[in-house]
């Protein structure tokens, strides 16, 4: 998420729309990664309710807390909830950078924004060519599109 000194209005006016689009990316997996923690909870509670009924079929001599947990821990199914949620978690904290990098950005614009009217940036005036702009800024919201994409294709 660079940041384009000479278009600083341009800049300051995508902000908004970057930072709603990756907090909203982030709100998914945020969601996501809840739901694969109440499946995860879901899956121990019935295996624990199973041992419990029936330690025989687990090879439980005696039922102990600690035994229960070990069989669940081992448990095919507990254990492909389980990384399905560490995955999702990875994704959510991937998101969560991204938004702070959105954050910090804002700030970035906002120092930049106090030092254009320094005039910490002027120097002999050159017209704008506002296509070429146009085009840079055609392929920077390209590139955050993909980003974007990368992010939603590890979620699924």
């Amino acid at each position: 998420m660079w940041i384009d000194e000479s278009a600083l209005d341009l800049e300051c006016k995508d902000q908004p729309e970057l930072m709603m689009k990756y907090s909203k990316i982030q709100a998914e997996l945020q969601r996501d990664e809840e739901e694969k923690k109440e499946a995860l909870d879901l899956i121990k509670a019935q295996l624990d309710k199973k041992i419990r009924s029936d330690p025989d079929s687990y090879d439980i001599d005696k039922i102990t807390e600690g035994a229960i947990l070990a069989t669940i821990l081992t448990d095919d199914s507990y254990r492909t909830a389980s990384q399905a949620l560490i995955d999702a978690r990875f994704e959510n904290n991937v998101a969560k950078g991204a938004v702070r990098s959105c954050d910090h950005r804002k700030s970035m614009l906002e120092t930049l924004v106090k030092l254009h009217g320094q005039q910490y940036f002027a120097g002999p005036k050159v017209p704008r060519d506002i296509a070429k702009e146009a085009d840079k800024r055609k392929k920077q919201k390209e590139t955050e599109g993909n980003i974007a994409n990368t992010l939603r294709r590890t979620k699924q």
